[in-house]
């Protein structure tokens, strides 16, 4: 007996000792962040947020996976609340992720293939609609990525069954219990013997063995470059067709109000600019680098006396940027590749996106649709026809 005792000991000893090294080693750094230090959110439900918030950390771009509640009626939720089936609450992860490495519809490719879309119960072992699927969007812009990714999922016959994954707005995250994050890195084999055991991997490895939506994608993207469509560029592509100046043929070239704005992050006065009252149709491009930006087809009068537009005409060519300046927190728009400020882009806008990209017309060049052809853009011209 007092070997076994012993042997027992040494044992838990020995467990404790890995688990302390374990999380020492691998439990990522919560102030981490990119190269300019910018970051951007989102949630989603796949069920037990163990299993999301380790895989959501595992992709490259991702910062952080913090796993908490959403969707429910009762503030501030306790796990036991939540896992009662009664706040109304899903388990949910909150991914902070580096928008310059890894963008928002990839992170919904990564959502569908690490969960069961067609189960509206639960997900695996976990029953109840605490632990269904849903993708929450905070913005319109979410919206839109996350029904045409969903489209796309069902179009591509991955699965057999219905996609019951529900797309909702996000209302407040409430962060779980400090046990609860981190879990899979913390407790390694207590994870790994409820993972195992909940039967997602084996339902993941067999559901994926042929990837159907991967190809039909690329399918979807054939046709639409073989049919002359607009399609959006590869960032690779867009620097090699755009070029920026030096800074001193910059100065050279523009205005001193346009090196203001585009440098300097400069401001022009309203109603006294180029473009606020232009209803001529066409595109409007980068001032620096000739990315196109915007479209007459998105513009509208906001009575603001700036150009003011509802989306970009290429969303991977406009960057939005966090700007605490002012003393007030709002979401600066600049172009990709010229790295020009443009504006700011606030949630006032009509529909369909609800936004208002409010642009200086000095960080723009007009393009009329007349001239597109003639200036390079043949590509847009089919917004015109």
């Amino acid at each position: 007996m007092k070997v076994k005792a012993i042997v027992i000991i040494a044992l838990a000893a020995m467990f404790m000792i890995y688990q302390q090294v374990f999380s020492k080693e691998n439990t990522p750094s919560k102030t981490m962040q990119n190269q300019t230090g910018e970051t951007k959110t989102a949630a989603f439900s796949g069920g037990c947020f163990w299993c999301t918030e380790s895989d959501f950390e595992k992709v490259p771009g991702v910062l952080m996976a913090i796993s908490g509640y959403t969707g429910g009626h009762v503030a501030n939720p306790s796990y036991k609340q939540v896992s009662s089936g009664t706040t109304g609450h899903v388990e949910s992860v909150e991914v902070v992720y580096d928008p310059s490495r890894i963008d928002y519809a990839q992170l919904l490719g990564v959502f569908w293939r690490h969960v069961d879309p067609t189960d509206p119960g639960g997900q695996f072992v976990d029953r109840g609609s605490q632990y269904r699927s849903v993708i929450w969007y905070a913005n319109d812009r979410q919206r839109k990525l996350a029904e045409a990714s969903k489209a796309e999922l069902m179009a591509s016959g991955q699965f057999d069954k219905p996609i019951a994954t529900e797309i909702l707005p996000l209302g407040p995250f409430y962060k779980a219990e400090d046990y609860h994050q981190n879990y899979y890195k913390r407790n390694p084999i207590r994870y790994n013997w409820y993972r195992s055991g909940s039967g997602r991997d084996r339902f993941l490895k067999n559901a994926w063995k042929e990837d159907k939506l991967a190809k039909y994608q690329a399918m979807e993207k054939d046709k639409m470059q073989n049919s002359g469509k607009k399609d959006k560029m590869h960032p690779q592509d867009m620097s090699m067709k755009y070029t920026v100046p030096n800074d001193s043929s910059l100065r050279e070239q523009l205005t001193p109000i346009q090196y203001e704005v585009v440098r300097k992050n400069g401001t022009e006065p309203p109603f006294k600019n180029a473009y606020w009252n232009n209803h001529t149709p066409g595109i409007y491009v980068d001032i620096v680098s000739g990315e196109p930006l915007f479209s007459s087809t998105d513009k509208f009068d906001s009575g603001t006396g700036w150009p003011s537009f509802t989306q970009p005409i290429e969303s991977g060519h406009v960057v939005e940027k966090t700007d605490r300046s002012l003393f007030i927190v709002r979401t600066e728009v600049r172009s990709k590749i010229a790295d020009a400020h443009l504006g700011h882009v606030f949630s006032d806008g009509p529909e369909p996106t609800g936004l208002r990209y409010c642009i200086n017309s000095a960080a723009l060049r007009f393009i009329a649709a007349k001239d597109l052809e003639k200036e390079g853009y043949s590509q847009y011209q089919s917004l015109f026809n």
